[in-house]
């Protein structure tokens, strides 16, 4: 049976019944986006069956509906910061920074190593030897940028 034959034999109560089927799409694969259209589908068959419109105004209204509520759930997701309690969860190295170390290999032309923890970690900074205390000042995905963390000896006699 064609879509359009369907709207046009059931009219109002085929927006309700695809709403309400996009709705049950939405509890089983969840993403946000099925309520919205759902949402949108219902209330285009509330106002058909209160005001006999003909099916191209319908579809204008079901699709005008359905952009201005997914625009404003895209602009309140976008203001909702979410707050956790572990906001460095998949940031292992921005875990990081700020902490100090010893440098387990030297850095020699801008690359070595350090232990933290269990896990050694490439490192990038100034040329400087293994045994060497450094500060974590950034990272670049799992390199970790550090700095010499021990005071600058002057050569006053």
């Amino acid at each position: 049976m064609d879509l359009i034959n369907l709207f046009a034999q059931y009219g109002a109560w085929s927006w309700i019944v695809g709403g309400l089927v996009l709705l049950a799409i939405e509890l089983i694969a969840p993403g946000g986006i099925f309520i919205w259209l759902g949402g949108a589908a219902v209330v285009t068959g509330l106002i058909a069956l209160v005001t006999p419109f003909g099916l191209p105004i319908q579809f204008a209204i079901f699709g005008l509906l359905s952009i201005i509520a997914l625009a404003l759930w895209i602009n309140l997701r976008r203001r909702i910061t979410p707050e956790t309690d572990s906001p460095f969860l998949n940031k292992r190295a921005a875990r990081h920074v700020g902490k100090e170390g010893f440098l387990s290999e030297p850095i020699i032309g801008n690359t070595g190593r350090m232990e933290l923890g269990d896990t050694v970690w490439r490192v990038k900074g100034p040329e400087l030897p293994a045994g060497h205390r450094v500060r974590i000042v950034g990272n670049d995905g799992t390199t970790l940028e550090v700095v010499s963390a021990e005071p600058e000896q002057t050569g006053t006699a």
